[in-house]
């Protein structure tokens, strides 16, 4: 069976504004020209696919059951404009905060590559054919190290990556393999290359 090529994708920040933790749902608010790049890798044939942290449930501050919530909510409004997720994949926990079960170090929060590896099982999907686009150094380190392309976009916390020398900076391991204004910008550069 041929193997699918994926566009991985942070939520938050990349799809839907970046506001601290999305505790509540009026705090979704999809960035305008995420409908138009989504429907773009659909069109293409390739998968699209949310990969997320959501340190917000071993911090306490919602359940796995409001992310999924929010996962589903956001569904709804990217498919009224024609724009199709295929999957949705969260890491819920953190190394240091909150507790147990969700206090561990695990292999599914990004940088760690976990929540890609179980997509790729999940919808027989080729990784060294496939994308990531995040807004943060973690995103594209996750991406190296499960043999994905990784594009940074300036949205969400990227512009002020780029601008800062702060702990999260750029390592041989977290270079972005391109630099986009926005997901369109990243959806229109990985098309390019697949021509």
């Amino acid at each position: 069976m041929k193997k699918n090529t994926a566009v991985f994708l942070d939520r938050d920040g990349v799809i839907n504004e970046e506001v601290g933790y999305v505790d509540s749902l009026e705090k979704l608010a999809v960035i305008p020209v995420a409908y138009q790049a989504i429907r773009l890798i659909n069109k293409s044939g390739m998968k699209a696919v949310v990969i997320s942290n959501q340190a917000g449930v071993a911090k306490g501050l919602f359940t796995e059951e409001f992310v999924k919530k929010v996962n589903d909510c956001l569904k709804i409004i990217l498919s009224q404009e024609g724009a199709y997720i295929d999957g949705f994949y969260y890491c819920p926990h953190h190394p240091t905060e909150g507790a147990e079960p969700y206090r561990q170090i695990c292999d599914c929060r990004k940088p760690a590559p976990g929540m890609l590896l179980q997509a790729a099982q999940d919808l027989n999907i080729n990784l060294k054919k496939s994308y990531f686009v995040g807004d943060r150094f973690r995103d594209m380190e996750a991406a190296k190290k499960a043999g994905v392309k990784g594009i940074l976009v300036k949205t969400g916390y990227g512009s002020k990556l780029l601008q800062d020398d702060g702990p999260d900076m750029a390592t041989a391991e977290s270079k972005p393999d391109f630099i986009a204004a926005d997901i369109l910008e990243a959806v229109r550069w990985i098309l390019k290359g697949r021509k």
